[in-house]
């Protein structure tokens, strides 16, 4: 039986780590509360077939409770399209929140140094 050999690096989606933070008037601290809001804003806005496109994928183990920042990976040529996404976003649990993008970077250490430490 053949082995299936690994795709190229250079033929190898690029991703980005796009950093986000929630402003609200009371702190939101359930993580799984938070994406499920931004994987339903961004289902209305890109629809199934550009969310699979894109790639969305929060990643709950870096998100800052206190700071209430936190770390989307995505697809590189979608990143504008997420963006536009989460400032759709309104309501976490019933509450009114606005997600503004921080920054985005493409290497996760980099992205955890910049923009969720400070």
């Amino acid at each position: 039986m053949k082995k299936i050999k690994p795709l190229l690096p250079s033929l190898r989606e690029k991703k980005r780590y796009l950093a986000f933070e929630i402003a609200s008037k009371k702190e939101i601290k359930d993580i799984s509360a938070i994406s499920d809001a931004i994987w339903k804003s961004s289902l209305e806005f890109l629809g199934e077939s550009g969310c699979a496109k894109a790639g969305i994928m929060i990643l709950k183990d870096r998100y800052n409770k206190e700071k209430q920042r936190g770390l989307i990976r995505v697809s590189s040529k979608h990143v504008e399209n997420l963006k536009a996404s989460l400032a759709l976003t309104k309501q976490v649990q019933g509450r009114k929140v606005i997600i503004k993008s921080i920054g985005v970077s493409g290497i996760i250490k980099k992205a955890e140094q910049k923009y969720l430490a400070s």
